[in-house]
């Protein structure tokens, strides 16, 4: 007789009941003869030796404590995705490994508290023409990211001052100039479960010059795209960089359960990679009818494994 498997969503403290799409989890796991629970990564009180198979979801706060959640992370006997692809892509430095690799991301300057930029240093790392974007290499979501428009001398000062603070408070910084291309097409997102795409989704802008985001702002609308041929074939070619550094890495070869890739048109036939998500990320169950589906067939597989 085959003993059913135990597994929980891992979750935090302000999103209890997972991501709002993520409600009907749980009944199809349940469907597929697991035994369900919902917990907080953070609770004392959890037993993760006995919490069986542990998929994270939620776990949004990771970016205010990162190096806790990276140790819980390393305690949990079964966690999907594993402990290991939780450190590298909880912060944003990874996005370097991805360009060493052939993946053409967004050009980035990076600024590290570790060099004491002086303001004026920092100033002439702004670019001098269009909107530009700041944000923190370890961030969730859209949470404190700003975006700036270049030749407006008081959004210059907003966008100083908030490099600034984020770098007196031992954050490393990114500096990004805003693509034009995202207003205009919008931002794809790319949902693989197992290694494979489930489905697509293309996310409006939200951010807008002079704004930094506030943590309870969504991050974009959200509609259905179809996975057509283009979107299999860039998914095809980051699956495998992917794949290839995680080779690399653990020595091993290693099937996320679950990642979303964010990526913009670059106008040319081709696209830029914005994030690659395999800790916090929102898989969009809500866009398409087999989304939910597709994602506890994936849990299913692991958890019989």
């Amino acid at each position: 007789m085959t003993k059913t498997p135990k597994v929980t969503l891992v979750t935090s403290a302000n999103m209890p009941g997972l991501f709002s799409d993520e409600g009907g989890l749980p009944d199809a796991l349940a469907e597929r003869g697991m035994d369900p629970q919902i917990a907080v990564w953070n609770d004392p009180s959890v037993d993760w030796d006995k919490a069986g198979l542990c998929v994270l979801r939620s776990v949004s706060d990771y970016a205010t404590q990162r190096q806790e959640f990276v140790t819980w992370a390393q305690s949990v006997p079964r966690l999907l995705n594993n402990a290991d692809i939780v450190e590298w892509n909880t912060d944003k430095h990874y996005l370097k490994d991805m360009e060493e690799l052939g993946l053409p991301v967004i050009p980035t300057t990076w600024l590290e508290p570790s060099h004491g930029f002086s303001k004026h240093q920092v100033h002439s790392r702004f670019p001098a023409l269009g909107d530009f974007v700041v944000k923190p290499a370890v961030s969730s979501g859209v949470r404190d990211i700003g975006r700036y428009t270049a030749i407006d001398t008081l959004q210059r000062q907003a966008a100083l001052a908030q490099t600034i603070d984020l770098l007196n408070e031992g954050r490393s910084v990114m500096l990004q100039r805003y693509l034009e291309d995202i207003d205009v097409h919008g931002e794809i997102s790319l949902v693989f479960f197992n290694g494979l795409l489930s489905h697509a989704v293309e996310k409006r802008a939200v951010l807008h010059p002079s704004s930094v985001t506030d943590p309870s702002m969504h991050e974009a609308v959200v509609t259905a795209r179809p996975a057509d041929a283009e979107s299999w074939q860039w998914g095809e070619q980051i699956r495998q960089v992917l794949h290839k550094y995680m080779r690399a890495r653990l020595g091993r070869d290693e099937l996320l359960l679950y990642n979303r890739v964010d990526l913009v048109p670059d106008g040319e036939g081709s696209f830029r990679v914005m994030e690659v998500s395999a800790t916090d990320a929102d898989l969009y169950l809500s866009a398409t009818p087999e989304a939910l589906n597709n994602f506890a067939d994936a849990i299913s597989t692991r958890a019989f494994w």
